[in-house]
Parts: C-alpha cells; sequence; structure tokens
C-alpha cells in the first residue's frame, strides 16, 4: 500500500454521469481493514446513545408509612421493621438499576482511524462514490431523491452533504427509510457500515480530508 501515490476518483453528476475527477488521499482511502478498530467505534457510539434513563425505587423512595408493622416479639412472625421493605409487595428493589450514563471515553487517534477503515472499505468494496455539488437540484421531491438513489442499484444508501447541498436534500430524503443524508460535520462509522452505498459531496469530500489529515 502507498501510501504517497494519490489515485484519481470520477465526481459524478446527479442523473450519474462523469463530469471529472478527484484525488483521494491514500491516508484516508487506502487503510487496511481492521475490524477490531471498527468494533471498537462502533460499540462506543451505541454506548453513548443509550439513554439510562431506567430505575427503580429505593426504600427512602417508597411511599408509606415508616410505622413497625407490628411488635418485635410474641407473634411467631419473622421481625420486620418496615411495609416498604423488598420482601412485601409495593416494595423497594435491592440494587436495582439508576438513573446513569452508559458513556466512556475512546482515544481519537482510534476514532479518526476508525472513519479511515470504514471509509477505506467502502472504496474497496466498489461502493464509494463522489458527487458533484452544483448539479443537484434546487428544488426536489421525494420520488426525485429515490430514483438518484435507485440508479445505483442499491436500496440502503448514505449521502454526506455539505451546507450547500444538505437542507435541500434532507427533507426529500427524510420519509424514505433505506436512504439518509448526514450533514458532513455527522459522519461517524456506525452510519456508513449500516449502509450498502456511500455518497459524498465533492465539497465535502474536501471538509474530511482536511478533517481526518495527520
Amino acid at each position: 500500500m502507498n501510501m504517497d501515490q494519490k489515485e484519481c476518483f470520477p465526481v459524478l453528476d446527479w442523473y450519474w454521469k462523469a463530469v471529472g475527477e478527484v484525488e483521494l488521499v491514500p491516508f484516508i482511502f487506502q487503510q487496511t481493514l481492521r475490524k477490531d478498530i471498527l468494533a471498537r467505534v462502533v460499540l462506543w457510539q451505541l454506548a453513548k446513545r443509550r439513554s439510562g434513563n431506567h430505575k427503580t425505587k429505593g426504600i427512602s423512595e417508597i411511599s408509606g408509612t415508616t410505622r413497625k408493622p407490628y411488635r418485635q416479639k410474641g407473634t411467631g412472625k419473622a421481625r420486620h421493621g418496615s411495609r416498604r421493605s423488598p420482601q412485601f409487595v409495593g416494595g423497594a428493589v435491592i440494587f436495582g438499576p439508576v438513573v446513569r450514563s452508559h458513556s466512556y471515553s475512546l482515544n481519537k487517534k482510534v476514532r479518526s482511524l476508525g472513519l479511515r477503515v470504514a471509509l477505506s472499505l467502502k472504496k474497496q468494496e466498489g461502493n464509494l462514490f463522489v458527487l458533484e455539488d452544483h448539479s443537484v437540484p434546487l428544488s426536489l421531491k421525494t420520488k426525485d431523491c429515490q430514483g438518484f438513489f435507485r440508479k445505483i442499484g442499491s436500496d440502503s444508501a448514505l449521502l454526506i452533504a455539505s451546507d450547500s447541498t444538505y437542507a435541500n436534500v434532507e427533507r426529500s430524503v427524510s420519509n424514505l427509510p433505506c436512504y439518509n443524508v448526514l450533514h458532513q460535520d455527522g459522519l461517524n462509522v456506525y452510519d456508513i457500515l449500516r449502509h450498502k452505498n456511500l455518497i459524498i459531496s465533492k465539497s465535502s469530500l474536501q471538509h474530511i480530508e482536511e478533517r481526518l489529515q495527520p
């Protein structure tokens, strides 16, 4: 793998016709497949997305009297100090879940490598496309976006868009379940891997290269 030699890659317009070429940075698009890195980044992302709001009530949070149910001795029953204890119906839960964050830190270099490996994987599979921003129509309907995505012969695709095209496409794609548009700042490993095809606008490609360069 030659990390110094750039590779020319075709740029397509909205109608999937070649309108030019762009050079892909080898450091970003020629990484060796690292499944362990991809797994670490995806698990980190999913952990951050967990709400962590599951909770049970402890004995101090249960409504009820604090009076002792009955006297300590002489009844032939077990000794109890409260009806809010866990052995009673409606009582507390011992060692139950509490509200907490499931997120944890992951080294920035690992996150960056994960993105580069995911981008390289899409290119190696032949599922990476570069789109010319200026060819995107200013007015789009859902059927226009659906036809655009279907021309690549896939029922699952992700479009990475810049400020100039994101607003135009986002609303039109919002009700298509298998096609999504993502702003260039939100590029992440999980969304790349869960779509078969990855389409990056030309201006977003420059932003990504600046972001991931060493």
